[in-house]
């Protein structure tokens, strides 16, 4: 607990049996008063520690979020009094002396567990006092160890800690970027970093060997649960490493941050490959505190006399029990939902009492054979709702796999935090309109090694040296080993149909620097507000940040976006005009 100073000895929340005697002064707010007989009234005083029973005097005027200095002596609260929810709940203060230093209106809202059901714009237009509210208060202090317990985890694994540029060129082939007029350049732009991606990996030509920064981002994305337009990560590169170097420096500073708010320290990450974690879970961010994993049917359908079944892969998930809840309504759900997301089709099967068969429409197409081959390889037994799909395997596997997460996933914060490296993610993930292969990641990112001969000849079978790390389903971050020699580059940007002379006028500021001399290097970075979230058992990244946008992306306390003055355009050399349709 630091220690209270200023006007205060105390605060509110540390006081124990073992201050009884002690003459204390307290500061905070008026969390409820109560009337107590002729002349006394209990005032529960609140500040970020907690509340403290002050019985004070009923003339004194004070009413609920006044702001208050109590003088009083901490006394056993009398027989049968004892509050067993409060920690402070043994002790009371009497003998008060109130003084008042700034009163207050009516709040809008409830300061207390109430408010949760408040409409949120509210609590975001008021957001002020919402942050008077235990829960918030716990947040933001979560929030602040999980930020020292990386720095102190950085630093003690050699990084330095470098600040980057918040105005830097315009880079639109990521997200959509925030830009920035310049006053001395009329008609030209900055942009706000999406990331420190380039100035980082410059840092490693610089020599600076192992960087990081708690560094803010802005995206101009639509918002959402684990979104805003601006967010913070921990941003590290590192020179000389392999990638099983950075995932070890990334694995201490997420397990110290966790341990630092939860009392434990988390396993040793696992790892999985991209493809496994397709081909299990159907996602590229597995959420491994439940099972449903795809099953794998396709040798069971190699001879089907099923049309619906002759495709290049089958999977099925087992929804266990959920037989008798799927009527011919949900089923029909089920099967939209599935189309909606790219299959053919839905096939649903019911696995009737004994478990050695099953209640479809499809029942009478499968043979014999194939009925207990089904149901051996989902290990099914009666009451068991199976879905099946059929498609290219890449398709399936998406498909069934968001139908995992919408039928078994719970609350990203309840059970146990499940942590996974994902790693060895494809090169190239797909082709654009000129044939040419789009990168999986960034253009930067260095191929397996193992995969490099086959750029030319059969670029869609490439590896790349990137990685994801996971958290209860959701991606915290993401990262790679980069390309430091420019002829591997070269290669790459031929292969993406970047021309010479396009590359450098995309990216000449940042390649040219490696013609002397770049290291190889590697880093990483994630999302603090969402591993602050999930540690702080919130669904969203809003409950752990000071002043959020709601998802519209107004900001209902101070209305910005808003219009400015027509001077200071002018002054920029610019004029507004309508939106495009």
């Amino acid at each position: 607990m630091t220690k209270a100073a200023g006007l205060r000895t105390h605060y509110c929340g540390e006081l124990r049996a073992a201050n009884i005697g002690d003459v204390v002064s307290v500061a905070g707010w008026v969390a409820k008063r109560r009337e107590h007989g002729e002349h006394l009234a209990f005032v529960d005083l609140r500040d970020h520690t907690g509340v403290v029973q002050c019985v004070v005097h009923d003339d004194t005027d004070v009413r609920s979020e006044f702001v208050l200095r109590i003088t009083g002596t901490v006394a056993q609260r009398p027989d049968g009094t004892v509050n067993d929810k409060l920690p402070t709940g043994d002790v009371e203060l009497q003998d008060c002396t109130v003084e008042v230093l700034s009163s207050a209106e009516p709040p809008p809202f409830p300061i207390d567990s109430r408010a949760d059901d408040v409409d949120e714009l509210v609590r975001l237009r008021y957001r002020y006092l919402d942050l008077r509210r235990e829960r918030m208060q716990r947040n933001l202090r979560v929030r602040a160890k999980v930020n020292s317990a990386i720095r102190r985890a950085m630093e003690d694994q050699g990084f330095i800690e470098v600040e980057t540029p918040m105005l830097m060129p315009s880079t639109p082939e990521g997200a959509r970027e925030f830009l920035v007029p310049s006053r001395q350049r009329p008609g030209e732009f900055y942009a706000l970093p999406q990331s420190p991606q380039l100035y980082k990996q410059l840092l490693m030509v610089g020599g600076t060997d192992r960087y990081f920064q708690i560094a803010r981002c802005l995206r101009d994305e639509d918002l959402r649960a684990d979104r805003q337009y601006e967010f913070m990560q921990l941003d590290t590169e590192a020179s000389f490493v392999t990638q099983d170097d950075v995932l070890a420096f990334i694995s201490e500073a997420v397990m110290a941050a966790a341990e630092v708010v939860t009392g434990e320290r988390p396993p040793e990450i696992q790892q999985i490959t991209w493809h496994d974690a397709m081909d299990r879970f159907g996602i590229d961010k597995p959420d491994l505190r439940f099972g449903m994993e795809l099953v794998e049917l396709t040798p069971i359908f190699t001879e089907t006399g099923f049309n619906a079944f002759k495709a290049p892969c089958i999977k099925g998930i087992k929804v266990q029990g959920a037989a008798g809840d799927y009527g011919r309504n949900k089923l029909d759900g089920l099967t939209d939902r599935a189309k909606s997301l790219g299959a053919k089709g839905l096939v649903w099967l019911k696995v009737d009492e004994g478990g050695e068969s099953f209640t479809s429409p499809v029942a009478k197409f499968l043979s014999e054979r194939e009925v207990p081959e089904i149901i051996s390889a989902f290990d099914a037994e009666a009451g068991d709702l199976l879905l099946i799909v059929a498609d290219e395997w890449l398709q399936t596997c998406e498909v069934l796999g968001t139908l995992r997460n919408d039928l078994g996933r719970p609350p990203v914060h309840e059970g146990p935090y499940r942590y996974v490296w994902v790693v060895d993610f494809p090169m190239f993930v797909g082709k654009d309109d000129a044939g040419n292969p789009r990168p999986g990641h960034h253009p930067f990112t260095h191929p397996h090694p193992e995969d490099i001969d086959n750029l030319e000849t059969d670029p869609m079978s490439v590896r790349s040296l990137a990685y994801d790390l996971v958290l209860n389903g959701w991606e915290l971050g993401s990262g790679s080993i980069r390309i430091h020699e420019p002829v591997l580059q070269a290669r790459i940007f031929r292969l993406l149909g970047i021309s010479e002379e396009e590359a450098d006028r995309r990216f000449g500021f940042f390649l040219t620097p490696f013609r002397f001399g770049a290291p190889p290097h590697g880093g990483f970075a994630f999302g603090i507000d969402r591993l602050t979230a999930i540690l702080a058992g919130e669904e969203n990244i809003r409950e752990v940040i000071a002043f959020p946008k709601p998802q519209s992306g107004i900001d209902p306390m101070t209305s910005a976006p808003t219009a400015v003055e027509p001077q200071q355009l002018a002054d920029l050399g610019l004029r507004v005009l309508p939106p495009s349709t």
